[in-house]
This record gives C-alpha cells, sequence and structure tokens, in this order.
C-alpha cells in the first residue's frame, strides 16, 4: 500500500480475509481497515466508511487496529468535507495513542495536518505537518516524512509562499522516489504542479501534472487520475489553449461522473464554466456553475465553494446584474480561507462592476486593492524566476487599471500602472526600487527622463482589446491607440522568419515588416523627427522584434535604421537609475573567447580568434584580460574579478533556454563536467561594465515576460549591474560578426555612444559598396540589440 502497488496490496488483503472471514479474529480487522484504507486511496470514501462502520471486538478496542479504524474514518470524512466527524473520529484516536500507542503521534500529527487543511486552517495546518515531519525523522520513517513534506508544501502554496512550497515538494520528490512510494510520488508531482501554476509557469505546471496523471495510473489512483486531468487542462488554460483544455475537460467529465467523489467533478465542472465564461458562452458558463452550486452540500472543499462565488459574481457581472454580482464578490473578499488568487481577482473584478455602474472612486480603490494583493504575494517571493513567472501570471490585472484610467482621460497615471509592472525583478536587485511599491509612483517624471536621455521613448502597452503607445518626449507625453495584441503578435512571429531571409528592403517577403511599422510607428511618426534617438520600451511579443528591420513605406522602401538610432530599455525606473549614473571613464577590456567546449555539440568557431584579435586592438593603451583557448573556463571567468573591467567582450557559442531563462548560459571551454556560464551565476557577481557584449547566438534569450521582457543571457548581464548589454535576437553569422564588431569599436573609439557606434556599424553592412556582398541581409547585420541598463 506504502509503495503505491494497489493489485498486490488488495490481492494479499483479499487472501488474508479468506483466512480469516470471521470478524472476531484480529487479523480479519486488520485486513478489513487495510482494504478501507485502500478504497479511501480510490476515493471510495462511502465504500470505506461502509466497511468499518461494525464496531471492533472488545479485545481490540485498544489496539492499534482501532486507532488506525480512527485515522480511516477521521480522513475519509474530512475528504467529504464532513468535519465535525472528522474531528471527533481524529479525537478518539488522539486518546488511544495517549494511552496506549505514542508510536502512532506522527501518522496523527499528519491526519490533522490534512483535517486542518481541508478546515483552511493553515497555521493549524503547518503546525501539524511540521509535528508530523519531527516524529518521523525521530521514527526514520521515511513513508511519513515524504508526506509530511508534501503536506507542508500544500500549506505554502495555499498561502502563497510558492518559493517554499517548491522547495518542500522537490524534497518529498526525492524521497518518495528513493523510497518507491509511488502514491506519494503521484501526489507530490502534481502539488508541485501546482505551485508551478500559481506562480504562472504553465509549462512546468503542465510538465508536473502529466507525470502525476501518469503516476497516479500505475498506482490505480482513480480519483487522483481525474483530478490531475482537470489539472493539465488548468495548466493549458493558463498557456492560452482554450482548445486543448475543454477537450481533456470533456474527457474527465464522464469520468468524474461516474466516480463518488464530488470534489472532482466540482473541479472539472467548474474550470469548463471559466472556459465558457472567457469565450464568451455565459449561459453555458451559468450552467456549469449551477452544477457545482448544486454539490455544495455533498462534500465540497472551501477553495471549490469560493471558486463557484467568484464564478457566480463574474456571471452576474457579465449579465449586468451588478448587485448580485457586488454581493458574491464582497463574498469571495470577506472569506478568510479564500487564497490569494481568489483575493485579488474578486477586488479587480468588483473594480470593473463599479465601472460599469459609474462609480469611479469605488472602482479605483478595488482595483488598487487588487493590484496590492498581488504585490504582497510577489515581494514574499525568494528567487528572480519565481517572481518573473508570477507578474507574467497577473499582468492581466494591470490592464484592467489600465484600461480604467485611458477611460478616464488619465493618460500619465495610467502610464505609472503601467510600468509598475516594467522590470520590477530587474530594478530591485540592482537596487533602483524598493521591493514593495504603490500607485502613484514617487519620482518618475517621464518627460524628464527623455531630456536627460535626449531621445523620444516609445513605451509600449499591448492587451487583448487595445493595445496603447505613450511617446515621451522632452516637453509632452502623448498616447495612441493600437490594435489588440492579437492583431500584432502573428504578424512578429512572421516577420521574424521572414527577416533572416530577405535580401533588402524591397524584398518580397517585406510587408509584413511593413504592416508592423504602420501598426507600431506610423501613428507616432509626426512625434518622431528624423535622426531621432528612440529608447524602445517594449511589451510582450516586441521584446522579439527588432524594429531596425521594420520597413517604412514610400518610394524608396527602407529600414528604420535609416531614419532613426535605436536602444532597447526596460523601464522608465531603470532610464531614471542609468541617467543618474557616471559612465566609467576608464577603458579596461575583459575579452573571452576561442573557446574549447565539448564538441559536439558545439562546434568551434573558425572566425573567434581573429574577432577577438580586432576587438584587442582598440585597448591596446588600457588593461587588458584575455581568457581564451583550455583556459577560458567559466570558474575562470568568475575567478577573474570581471566586476573590475569597462569592457566585457565574449566571442563564443551561447544557449537560450525557454522553458528556464536563468538556464541560459555562455559556453566555455570545460573543466570537469562544467563549461556553461549559466545565466543564474552571473547574477550572482556585481558588475560596473559600461557595456558587455555576447557575440554568440540567442544572447538577448528566446522567453519573453511580460514586464520584464526577453530573460536570458543579455537579461543577467543589465540585472549584474552592467549599464548597457548588446545581445543576438537569433543565430549569428560567424562570417560578418568579426566585420561587424571591428567596426563597432571603432567607432566607439572614435568619441560615439554605443547605440551610435552600433548602428554606424549595421549601416556599414546594409551599405556595404558590394552590391552583391550577403550582408546586406538583415540576418548579418540585425540580429545584435542594445538593452539599456542601470
Amino acid at each position: 500500500m506504502r509503495r503505491g502497488e494497489p493489485a498486490a496490496a488488495l490481492g494479499e488483503i483479499e487472501h488474508c480475509l479468506q483466512r480469516f472471514p470471521s470478524e472476531k479474529t484480529e487479523w480479519h480487522w486488520r485486513c478489513r481497515v487495510l482494504k478501507a484504507e485502500f478504497l479511501h486511496q480510490q476515493g471510495s470514501e462511502k465504500e470505506a466508511l461502509a466497511l468499518v462502520q461494525p464496531e471492533l471486538p472488545a479485545f481490540l478496542a485498544g489496539s492499534d487496529v482501532a486507532v488506525r479504524r480512527r485515522f480511516l474514518q477521521g480522513m475519509a470524512s474530512a475528504f467529504m468535507q464532513k468535519l465535525p466527524e472528522a474531528d471527533k473520529y481524529l479525537a478518539e484516536a488522539e486518546q488511544l495513542i495517549k494511552a496506549n500507542h505514542p508510536e502512532l503521534s506522527g501518522e496523527l500529527a499528519l491526519k490533522r495536518g490534512t483535517y486542518y487543511f481541508f478546515k483552511g486552517e493553515m497555521e493549524l495546518a503547518g503546525t501539524s505537518y511540521q509535528k508530523a515531519l519531527h516524529e518521523a525523522r525521530q521514527q526514520n520513517d521515511q513513508f511519513l516524512e515524504t508526506s509530511a513534506l508534501s503536506g507542508l508544501g500544500l500549506v505554502a502554496t495555499q498561502e502563497g509562499h510558492y518559493d517554499e512550497s517548491i522547495d518542500r515538494n522537490r524534497a518529498a520528490l526525492e524521497l518518495s522516489r528513493s523510497i518507491g512510494a509511488r502514491a506519494s510520488l503521484a501526489n507530490t508531482l502534481g502539488n508541485m504542479g501546482w505551485s508551478y501554476a500559481e506562480l504562472g509557469d504553465f509549462e512546468s505546471a503542465l510538465t508536473y501534472y502529466k507525470e502525476a496523471e501518469e503516476a497516479s495510473v500505475k498506482s490505480g489512483l482513480v480519483s487522483a487520475q481525474i483530478s490531475w486531468l482537470t489539472s493539465i487542462a488548468y495548466a493549458h488554460q493558463g498557456l492560452h489553449d482554450d482548445g486543448s483544455a475543454e477537450a481533456i475537460l470533456k474527457q474527465a467529465l464522464p469520468l468524474a461522473r461516474a466516480h463518488d467523489s464530488k470534489e472532482t467533478l466540482a473541479q472539472c465542472l467548474t474550470q469548463l464554466s471559466w472556459i465558457a465564461l472567457r469565450t464568451g458562452r455565459n449561459e453555458v458558463a451559468a450552467a456549469y456553475a449551477q452544477e457545482v452550486s448544486d454539490l455544495e452540500g455533498q462534500g465540497l472543499g472551501p477553495r471549490l465553494v469560493i471558486e463557484t462565488k467568484l464564478l457566480r459574481g463574474l456571471i452576474a457581472s457579465r449579465r449586468r446584474n451588478y448587485a448580485e454580482a457586488e454581493k458574491s464578490l464582497q463574498e469571495v473578499i470577506r472569506e478568510p480561507r479564500a487564497i490569494k488568487f481568489q483575493k485579488w481577482t474578486g477586488h479587480a473584478e468588483l473594480a470593473k462592476v463599479y465601472a460599469d455602474e459609474g462609480l469611479s472612486a469605488k472602482g479605483e480603490e478595488e482595483f488598487r486593492r487588487s493590484l496590492e494583493t498581488i504585490d504582497s504575494v510577489r515581494v514574499s517571493l525568494r528567487t528572480e524566476e519565481s517572481r518573473l513567472s508570477f507578474l507574467f501570471n497577473t499582468i492581466a490585472f494591470f490592464n484592467d487599471y489600465v484600461e480604467f484610467l485611458i477611460s478616464h482621460d488619465r493618460i500619465k497615471d495610467a502610464l505609472q500602472v503601467a510600468e509598475l509592472s516594467r522590470a520590477r525583478t530587474l530594478a530591485e536587485g540592482l537596487g533602483a526600487v524598493p521591493k514593495a511599491l504603490s500607485f502613484p509612483l514617487p519620482d518618475i517624471y517621464p518627460e524628464r527622463i527623455a531630456q536627460r536621455s535626449n531621445a523620444i521613448l516609445l513605451f509600449y502597452w499591448l492587451a487583448p482589446k487595445n493595445s496603447y503607445l505613450w511617446v515621451i518626449a522632452p516637453h509632452k507625453t502623448s498616447l495612441l491607440k493600437l490594435p489588440p495584441d492579437s492583431d500584432i503578435d502573428p504578424l512578429i512571429k512572421s516577420y521574424r522568419k521572414e527577416v533572416l531571409v530577405m535580401r533588402d528592403a524591397q524584398d518580397s517577403g517585406s510587408d509584413d515588416g511593413e504592416k508592423l511599422y504602420a501598426m507600431l510607428v506610423e501613428p507616432a511618426k509626426k512625434l518622431i523627427p528624423p535622426g531621432s534617438r528612440v529608447i524602445l520600451l517594449p511589451e510582450s511579443s516586441l521584446y522579439g522584434l527588432n524594429f531596425e528591420t521594420l520597413i517604412v513605406p514610400g518610394p524608396q522602401p527602407h529600414f528604420w535604421i535609416e531614419d532613426v538610432t535605436l536602444t532597447t530599455g526596460s523601464s522608465l525606473t531603470m532610464l531614471a537609475a542609468s541617467t543618474s549614473r557616471p559612465t566609467p571613464q576608464e577603458k579596461t577590456l575583459f575579452l573571452v573567447g576561442d573557446t574549447k567546449p565539448p564538441n559536439p555539440p558545439f562546434a568551434p568557431l573558425p572566425q573567434a580568434a581573429e574577432e577577438m584579435k580586432q576587438v584587442k586592438k582598440y585597448f591596446s593603451g588600457g588593461h587588458t584580460r584575455v581568457l581564451e583557448g583550455g583556459n577560458a573556463t567559466p570558474l575562470a571567468f568568475l575567478k577573474s574579478n570581471p566586476e573590475k573591467y569597462s569592457y566585457l567582450h565574449f566571442v563564443t557559442h551561447g544557449t537560450a533556454s525557454l522553458s528556464r531563462p536563468l538556464e541560459s548560459a555562455v559556453i566555455l571551454s570545460q573543466e570537469g563536467d562544467s563549461y556553461k556560464l549559466y545565466a543564474r551565476d552571473i547574477v550572482q557577481h556585481r558588475l560596473n561594465a559600461n557595456l558587455v557584449t555576447i557575440s554568440a547566438c540567442n544572447g538577448a534569450g528566446t522567453r519573453s515576460y511580460s514586464g520584464e521582457g526577453l530573460v536570458g543571457l543579455s537579461w543577467a548581464f543589465l540585472r549584474a549591474g552592467a549599464h548597457n548589454v548588446i545581445g543576438a535576437l537569433w543565430e549569428v553569422s560567424d562570417a560578418s560578426t568579426p566585420q561587424l564588431m571591428d567596426a563597432f569599436y571603432r567607432e566607439l573609439f572614435q568619441g560615439k555612444d554605443a547605440a551610435t557606434a552600433l548602428r554606424d556599424a549595421k549601416l556599414g553592412l546594409l551599405h556595404s559598396a558590394d552590391p552583391d556582398s550577403v550582408f546586406k541581409n538583415p540576418f548579418y547585420w540585425a540580429p545584435f540589440q542594445i538593452y539599456a541598463g542601470s
């Protein structure tokens, strides 16, 4: 049973019951209670309780069998949400343990933890699970230990402490795998998935949920299997794949109806209701929600009951029944057992109700409370990767507030709320902002930032209904309305492919480039004089687009790089910090490259030595540190005091991780098993470089987070403190890059700033005197972008 081998366990139990059919024997009751535990694991609570309903023989009244019978009755009752009965059974078990069986006190603490969890008393649940963990380690009971760790993970997720939850569940996973506890493994995998889903990392959540479902099938846990199927659907919803989610839920629904667990059925119906609501099928959503409401007296946990109230509030709001909507949403907000997601969703939806009723002041108060609740969770997260995912998951709530403010002609206030979501993790890590922020932001004056930067700032905001562009000049801020993200995103995806094979601005593949220019730049054209310096503050998919390659239409179509000098920024806050920070005057170089990584998968770069030679010649009069060949290892780089250098330049391979952006890496020479300088290691070592150049493929990263942008190597060096970083959006050419970098440093050391120097170097390739030069193609000159740091 403990190893998750139900078929074998049931065979042994039935064999035992055949040998001891009499209810007057000890072994009959031992196996009978064990069979009830088996039924409980299958989610068949009523059958389990019926099996142990007869009283034990008098001679077993004080035995461990009596304790386990009460454990089973308590847990089956708890899972059916019959909490007073569960409390009574566990109290009786406690009396028996105190009298005769202190060795079972750890298991009692575990059951108590589950009881308190179902009751919504997380502090008591955590205390009980902690006691179970202590007892398990005292008794060296690793099965109990893995269950206690998993329980602590559940409590941490419920309280919004997602980092702690992941740590607890990871420890439970390792232990359950080591002892072969398959049933515990399935539950812990699912709990890990829940933690990642709450963070907004739905790719990771989907992986864990699928593993949990597979493990449940292997262990014969039918109820758990259905539950994890609904969780898989939830992850698909988070990935904006409602079609897959609904298909899975409709596959799970008949299984849930046929099963005894009302909780599992309600989970399935609730998610179907959310999908129907989001896709505009309000009556379908209402029908599903009503079916869940009809189940409320049949054993639903508090989370699902609260979720149903939330759904009722949203459905009433869509029907313009504002009194009913307000009543339901207020109940959710005031409910102490509601999880954080339910709280901030309740506030945000209530804000929209008030806005629709014309109660603007009350609406804004609820929007602020929603964002305060979100921020209270975000600041509690310990790891940067968790904060990145979490903000990505909650960006829609910022969008509702932005839309509300714009509808009331509060243009600059809307910009401030949008700014609240930008580069928070980056800015906090560099000390540019405190961890907790509130609206309005202090000391952020966009026009002053534009003046100090000597640039026009283009601050983009993409959203499903309306997208916006704030054009910030030194003396004026203008707001322009753009198409929804559903019109923009597919064009970006298409154009990213086209630009890699285009020959020039008049190429047949330039249609999407012209369309994107018309959408993203043309509305602001009159506000951007030719020759301007432009700092882009992109959003979501825009981070993966090189605006320099957009096609300016006309008699002579040309790339936008011909008209302006572009830099990409993260946020107004970071730009403000940048304009107040002096540029290092000493020109010192740390040059890393021409490495010897494992081959395969990383072949030598034929032109690496030539590029290093070209770069090094511009620093002949200054202090230069070179790591090359077999000496260029990750450890050697970290031990070489990179913070002392004003310029860092890498000539090597790079990797970008989509699922784990901080696992992106610079590929260096192998030392032992290590040859990757990971982004997560880079952020741990503070830099003061004026410029870091990553002459490697995908140096900018491939995973874009709303609010933070592309997270990968460029982001990591910015987070470490670099003033500016040059990174690539796609694969770089070993043939053209040495020539481009030679021209860049030449322009740089003639006194030009980095953005101008990089633009001029690119224009040198684009305007090559050789009409047949392939280097005119955007593939060769356009991958590199300059990112402004602090």
